[in-house]
């Protein structure tokens, strides 16, 4: 049997491991969806062989399909480039392929209430194509609009344990009370009612027949044989029905703490037509006073088969299998009121309320409530947990096929709702009826699908979907595909994407040579440097033909030059702002230099006033080159400026102190300067720090307001030694203390040497030893054995 403490580490670990993989797909979709698209085109797109490896190296690159786009002997790598690299090398905006992924909306019936909740559509759009490109995220919206009075299925699972006596009476009158409160908020209310108490083996429950037969502990009292769990009453109308079914229920009895809930659940779950589940907002109301089995638990009963999720109630609508398999465990619980889009309601004790709440955060889409001793408060508990639920909303999505991430972003009703009060950006919390809440998704796929995938997406507690088609876009559409195109070579090779393929026994790249010329000494020559000398191709391409093709980067008549051999700024060819062409860094418009690296913008050299580098410079690569004297960002302060303390100290002195080298004649020397005496900190660098005649230290500050100077004077403040002394005190105290510590310890540690050597020097003195002292016994005892000398003398 699973003590309570033993349920809880369970379920905080299981808790645990699913937030873990929530936050890896969930931290991988932001990351793609957060991409700067500016950054993602710097030397990202890398040159490829084919139209289709180059748009699935990198979602900037794309292909130029144009006829004679490459220059003799350059390499068809070179085609796939940068869109802005390829426009500046003449290629036709209309022969680029550059296929790009989107979504459509396929079915968007518009939002509406309906009448009375009923036929209302809440959530749109239905229908969704998204086509993806490998690394490039699309986005669409989702949209839901909570209706007002939509329909209710509620279902009251009760534990009928003995415990639970007292609870039964309070239950037996709450159908027409909660009817009644439920269609005040609804249009339509159905309620049904089951129980459970625990499996029929030991040790669960007592096997001897007349505990069999009336478990409970006085014989004069109702009771009924227990039982896993008990279908009583489908979803009705009818609140007289239900009181009346519930009225004839009686408490039965077990051994052990933990109840058979979990089997209840999942059976309540699973048997959809028995219970009589519609498309509608669908609860469970769970009310318990005590803990639960769960998977593995069946074993101390003799049962180890796994619970294998599929209904098993009989025509009395009793769980007729429990005894043949386990316990459900918490995943396949979840998973079933998930995929029944039934929303738990947990109605338990205060004692055990903590473990149903580290229970629910493992259920989507559950409440737990506490309940009184006697269930007095279900009602309202049961109203609270309603509104909680309705007023929640959450975007789920079904699983991702391998290599497609999500992401989400919401927005509940307003910037101070923005997401829910966790921060999932897939939930909106408080919402109210006739409220619109809007939800972001972005999708990435990072390779390509085998086939289509159909992703669902729903509101957890809503029956209403939303279908997204899956297609990723891995292959380019050029629409000159030939066999046998007359332009390479006159049918020598077949025409895709601008590129020739030749047919076997053909070569070049317009299929122009004839394999078997191939290894001509003549034809060889013409792909070697001046006179024959030199590599083939400069060592960076193969001779075909006569004629050099390149490799990579190369380019030229002989692949001479080296198209990614470009200075680089900042670890970036021609720093992104230009395009390399033969080792030579060919710059955009307003760039300049040998990396493209100087801009011909000036706004970091902006000076409040308006000017360029506070007039005390040039600006230069948009930046400021100062003149001499003068430093910082915008040349805005000058090395020069601190000669103004000179001048103005002895003002600053004899009109603060009265004393320095102008205490004569002050008013008639500083004439046109104010001085100003405070106190206070010096805030920054530009204060001036002088000391008087008599060296008391002062700082301070020249403000010039036309021709008159103000001159703020602070002295150093005085500090307030008293700590430092008393600490000076207190530090003096220890020292010493320890001082004479250890001048005791060293004092006794002499004289214990002393008296160890004297002692030693009377014991070697000594005339009578341990085997002359009368009271001196020897510790051994020697023990002779009479047979064993009797032996060795014979022998």
């Amino acid at each position: 049997m699973m003590t309570l403490s033993m349920t809880l580490v369970f379920l905080v670990a299981l808790s645990k491991g699913e937030s873990e993989q929530d936050i890896k797909i969930s931290s991988l979709g932001k990351a793609a969806a957060r991409r700067d698209p500016d950054l993602s085109l710097l030397g990202s797109c890398q040159p490829a062989p084919s139209c289709r490896q180059c748009i699935l190296s990198h979602p900037s690159c794309a292909w130029c399909k144009q006829l004679n786009f490459t220059t003799v002997g350059e390499a068809a790598e070179r085609r796939c480039a940068l869109r802005e690299e390829l426009l500046a090398r003449g290629c036709p905006p209309e022969e680029l392929e550059e296929p790009h992924g989107k979504p459509e909306v396929l079915q968007n019936k518009p939002l509406s209430q309906g009448t009375h909740g009923e036929g209302a559509t809440q959530l749109a759009p239905q229908r969704i194509r998204v086509t993806l490109r490998p690394g490039e995220p699309q986005q669409f919206g989702v949209h839901f609009l909570r209706a007002k009075g939509y329909p209710v299925d509620l279902y009251y699972l009760m534990d009928l344990s003995y415990s639970m006596k007292d609870d039964l009476e309070q239950v037996r009158s709450l159908g027409q009370a909660l009817l009644t409160r439920l269609k005040n908020v609804t249009g339509s209310v159905r309620i049904g009612f089951g129980s459970f108490v625990d499996k029929t083996v030991l040790p669960f429950v007592s096997t001897v027949p007349s505990k069999l037969r009336h478990p409970c502990p006085s014989r004069l009292e109702r009771c009924q044989p227990p039982f896993s769990f008990h279908h009583v009453l489908p979803l009705t109308e009818d609140a007289k029905a239900f009181e009346r079914e519930v009225g004839r229920q009686n408490v039965s009895g077990n051994l052990d703490s933990p109840e058979g809930g979990f089997d209840a659940i999942l059976q309540a779950a699973l048997c959809q037509e028995q219970i009589g589940w519609k498309n509608v907002s669908r609860l469970l109301v769970f009310t318990s006073d005590d803990t639960f089995h769960t998977a593995g638990d069946g074993k101390l009963g003799g049962i180890f088969m796994p619970s294998d999720g599929r209904c098993h109630l009989d025509g009395n609508g009793l769980y007729s299998r429990s005894p043949d398999f386990d316990y459900p465990s918490v995943g396949q619980v979840a998973q079933a009121l998930s995929a029944a889009n039934i929303q738990p309601i947990f109605a338990v004790t205060s004692t055990i309320l903590p473990l149903y709440q580290e229970l629910s955060k493992l259920i989507p889409k559950s409440v737990v409530g506490e309940l009184s001793k006697d269930s007095s408060n279900v009602l309202q508990l049961i109203m609270d947990a309603y509104n909680s639920l309705s007023s929640t909303v959450t975007l789920e999505h079904s699983s991702l096929p391998a290599g497609v991430y999500i992401s989400y972003d919401s927005q509940c009703g307003g910037p101070e709702k923005r997401v829910g009060e966790a921060g999932d950006r897939r939930q909106c919390n408080d919402v109210r009826i006739n409220q619109m809440v809007n939800f972001s998704v972005t999708l990435q796929a990072t390779q390509c699908l085998p086939e289509p995938h159909l992703l669902r997406f729903k509101v957890l507690g809503f029956t209403e979907e939303l279908t997204v088609e899956l297609h990723t876009v891995c292959d380019c559409n050029c629409g000159d595909s030939k066999q046998h195109a007359p332009h390479c070579s006159g049918g020598q090779g077949h025409l895709q994407c601008g590129v020739c393929s030749c047919v076997p026994g053909r070569l070049g790249q317009l299929c122009e040579c004839p394999e078997a010329e191939l290894s001509s000494p003549d034809l060889e020559s013409g792909c070697r440097g001046p006179n024959g000398t030199g590599p083939l191709c400069s060592g960076k391409g193969r001779c075909q033909c006569g004629r050099c093709s390149c490799s990579g980067q190369s380019s030229g008549r002989l692949c001479e030059c080296d198209d990614a051999s470009c200075e680089r700024h900042k670890g970036i060819l021609c720093g992104g702002f230009g395009r390399c062409q033969c080792g030579v860094c060919h710059c955009h418009a307003n760039h300049t230099g040998r990396a493209c690296e100087c801009s011909g913008d000036t706004d970091n050299c902006a000076s409040p006033d308006g000017g360029l580098c506070s007039g005390h410079g040039h600006c230069k690569c948009n930046r400021c080159h100062c003149l001499d004297g003068y430093y910082g960002a915008l040349c805005d302060q000058c090395s020069g400026c601190k000669t103004s303390c000179e001048r103005h100290r002895d003002c600053a002195e004899c009109g603060a102190f009265g004393t320095g080298p102008l205490a004569a004649n002050c008013k008639v020397a500083c004439v046109n300067v104010t001085v100003i005496l405070d106190s206070g900190p010096v805030l920054d660098d530009n204060w001036c720090k002088e000391r008087t005649l008599d060296n008391q230290l002062f700082f301070f500050l020249v403000n010039t307001a036309g021709d008159r100077t103000v001159l703020q004077v602070r002295p150093q403040e005085k500090k307030d030694h008293t700590m430092d002394i008393v600490l000076g005190c207190v530090g003096g105290i220890v020292v010493v203390g320890v001082v004479l510590v250890l001048a005791y310890r060293l004092s006794v540690e002499i004289y214990d040497r002393r008296e160890y050597k004297r002692f030693e020097k009377e014991r070697l003195q000594l005339n009578w030893n341990q085997d002359n002292n009368p009271l001196y016994r020897s510790a051994i005892t020697t023990t002779v054995n009479p047979r064993f000398q009797a032996e060795s003398s014979l022998s």
